[in-house]
């Protein structure tokens, strides 16, 4: 009798196991993209363009820490595609970051999703078509995290979010684009810049002494900017991932790749101003506008536009040296940032990448410590899976920037799982670049002129409050450091943001390993895994 009186309770417990069971699963987010061919005219000129859903930009995908994000990808060009998810960790499951590496191409008429959970991330992202030069003629948009309502965020809530994709454009086709890479020839200088796909027609509405937080991202294929707002100051509060100190701008670069949020309060006169977007380092400099206007007002935007630096290398380093992590905020987890402290974890192993330009075979390449990669039929990370011979060999780039003539191949380095790696990017060029590292975000901790030597950590680095970032610029004829805690294993592209660079061989791939199977450390190959090359 005893027995039986529980009964009623074990019920009510299990019953109430099982919801919190439901309610402990994060939430999904669907989406279905068609992507399709269309006509777009940025500059005026009729072209064909590459549509999301018949968008251009892509739709914006908004979602909060910790979502399962579902996005199912029907290819109705007539050539295969494929999107990545720049600066999205893809926790132990490389599967689903869509470069060549990790992933078959989504065939013509065919269709493909990904799964993937934004896990312990919160800020500002992109996404944009990884195969070719199909990213040169749309294929991107914006990509925003917020953080869930129990995750303080340190800065005042904004009235609205505004997403800005900053791109630059050519009045060619992609295909033109990509035989003229194909034929050994360096990329011609871009025709336009555009701020959500157009050079100044985009316009954001806002009330008077309100504050509104710009999601601002470089979606450019070779160009920096310099982002001002006409009479207003912008406070940078997140980049990249990581919230910042507080630091007002009157105008900021972002480099290729890069993506940041700034608090602006409307506290100027009521009329309409012109937001600017302008490139950097280049002859002629190309500038795009939009509008920010204020409701109910009827006086329009009045020239002149705001000024901004144009090819000054050293102001540029010195305000990428202002941004600074902010220790006392909350990360996408409710736990101190400062708790895991880079600046006290010693560095297992120093590694430098040194861009170069080359010729091979009569025909321009650029490459990674004399190696320019090149994409196998079969990706790395299916051959690694299935243990497939002869598709690349590890290693195959030199920790080090190593003497003699560039070679065409599979670049791949070996790396263990859990290592604390410093990776210096020199630059010998002339040009700046910008660097992007796939499934991690890493402390950007040091920039310099010349070459780099191990004695400049002293002078240079910031071991304190240096920010967490997923993309780095390295100035010519310099170098820029980063510390990464490699805790997520998998094939990650480590590659140049420029992208006729990354398509012409300045790429390489980054085996995060160790000997245990288990999936607290990897997920299995999803079922719907696409085959191709010897892994049929």
């Amino acid at each position: 009798m005893k027995q039986a009186n529980f009964l009623p309770f074990y019920l009510g417990l299990l019953a109430w196991v099982c919801v919190f069971c439901v309610k402990a699963e994060d939430p999904y987010r669907n989406f279905n993209w068609v992507v399709t061919y269309g006509t777009v005219s940025p500059l005026g000129v009729p072209q064909r363009g590459i549509l999301i859903n018949g968008q251009f930009p892509g739709p914006t995908i908004e979602c909060e820490t910790n979502d399962n994000v579902v996005v199912n990808v029907v290819n109705k060009l007539d050539e295969p595609f494929l999107i990545t998810w720049n600066g999205i960790k893809q926790r132990k499951e490389s599967w689903q970051d869509g470069v060549l590496g990790t992933n078959c191409p989504i065939p013509p008429g065919a269709q493909w999703t990904y799964h993937m959970q934004v896990k312990d991330q919160i800020g500002t992202f992109s996404y944009f078509a990884s195969l070719g030069m199909h990213r040169a003629v749309g294929a991107f948009g914006g990509f925003n995290i917020q953080a869930r309502p129990v995750i303080f965020v340190p800065y005042l809530k904004p009235v609205a979010e505004f997403t800005l994709l900053v791109s630059d454009w050519w009045k060619a086709d992609h295909k033109t684009l990509r035989s003229r890479l194909d034929s050994g020839k360096a990329l011609t200088k871009p025709d336009g810049l555009l701020i959500n796909g157009s050079p100044r027609a985009s316009s954001f509405t806002g009330r008077a002494g309100q504050r509104y937080l710009f999601r601002v991202s470089n979606v450019a294929l070779t160009t920096s900017i310099n982002f001002r707002i006409q009479g207003h100051t912008m406070t940078l509060v997140e980049i990249e991932g990581a919230h910042t100190l507080h630091e007002s701008y009157e105008s900021f670069d972002l480099h290729v790749g890069q993506s940041a949020s700034f608090l602006v309060t409307l506290h100027a006169p009521a009329k309409e101003y012109f937001i600017v977007a302008s490139t950097r380092f280049t002859k002629p400099v190309l500038t795009a506008t939009g509008i920010l206007h204020y409701a109910g007002s009827t006086a329009k935007a009045s020239l002149p536009l705001p000024i901004a630096p144009t090819y000054q290398v050293h102001w540029s380093m010195k305000q990428a040296r202002t941004i600074r992590w902010n220790l006392t905020a909350n990360a996408a987890r409710p736990n101190p940032q400062g708790s895991f402290h880079y600046g006290t974890i010693p560095i297992s192993r120093t590694i430098v990448f040194a861009n170069s330009k080359a010729i091979i075979g009569g025909k321009l390449r650029y490459a990674v410590n004399k190696v320019s990669h090149i994409n196998p039929a079969t990706p790395l990370k299916l051959a690694d899976y299935f243990n497939i011979p002869g598709v690349y060999k590890l290693n195959s780039i030199k920790p080090t920037p190593p003497a003699g003539p560039a070679v065409m191949a599979p670049s791949v380095i070996g790396l263990t799982l859990h290592d604390f790696v410093e990776v210096v990017f020199q630059n010998n060029e002339n040009s700046i670049q910008s660097w992007h590292l796939d499934g991690y975000d890493f402390w950007s901790v040091g920039f310099g002129g010349g070459q780099w030597n191990s004695t400049l950590r002293k002078k240079y680095y910031n071991m304190n409050d240096a920010t967490s970032r997923y993309t780095v610029q390295v100035y010519p004829k310099s170098w820029s450091s980063i510390l990464v805690s490699l805790d997520n294993k998998g094939m990650w592209n480590l590659r140049s943001a420029n992208w006729p660079r990354q398509y012409l061989g300045q790429q390489l791939y980054a085996r995060v390993w160790n000997d245990e199977k288990s999936l607290f450390t990897e997920y299995d190959i999803p079922q719907n895994a696409l085959r191709c090359g010897k892994a049929h």
